[in-house]
């Protein structure tokens, strides 16, 4: 690549980086289904026709969201899995540390809950990129976990599979929104730790 298309590139993803923050913050104030092309048009003095260059939709543009806040979710949970201790302790971190994410950035943010619940309802890959990539942290870990004699031997991708599905309560927005509401005798580690028993 040239410095001409350098520089192209460098000012497209500015582009690209302003139209999103701009869209999340409306998002986040007036709520996704208040906002349109034209409120994150004018939030950032251009024209919708410019914003279309960039996307072709609002529901592009939402992708495009999730998908960055998922990679950050992400992010986390792999310095996790990749840090010291145990496979039992890695696995507690990170369940926990999904569960805290839930929390802070889709529930606490009302508006964002809103973002996430319509990507979920429209079944939208990012999504389900996501969960598999969670999940291949999660086999990682337990395939070390064997290893290491924490696990009885066992398939590290069946292993995964239900331990994520064990834990799932902790992690979807809207099962952690109805638990929430709810008086709960377990805590959120003793889910884990139950979890983590069925692998040993």
């Amino acid at each position: 690549m040239d410095i001409q298309e350098n520089t192209i590139e460098t000012s497209r993803q500015e582009n690209l980086t302003r139209i999103l923050d701009a869209a999340e913050r409306l998002f986040k104030h007036y709520g996704y289904t208040k906002t349109n092309v034209a409120d994150i048009a004018r939030d950032l003095g251009m024209s919708p026709a410019n914003i279309y260059r960039f996307f072709s939709s609002k529901s592009e543009i939402h992708q495009a969201l999730c998908r960055r806040m998922l990679s950050a979710s992400y992010e986390v949970a792999r310095s996790i899995v990749e840090g010291k201790g145990s496979a039992c302790a890695r696995l507690m971190e990170f369940t926990l540390g999904q569960f805290q994410f839930t929390l802070e950035t889709m529930l606490d943010e009302k508006k964002v809950h809103e973002m996430v619940v319509v990507a979920m309802e429209q079944n939208w890959p990012v999504i389900e990129e996501h969960i598999e990539k969670l999940r291949l942290l999660v086999e990682r870990t337990i395939t070390e976990g064997i290893s290491g004699g924490e696990f009885r031997a066992q398939d590290a991708a069946l292993g995964a599979e239900n331990f994520m599905s064990a834990t799932v309560i902790l992690c979807h927005p809207q099962l952690v929104a109805k638990c929430l509401a709810e008086t709960r005798i377990g805590k959120p580690e003793d889910l884990v730790k139950f979890a983590l028993h069925a692998l040993k």
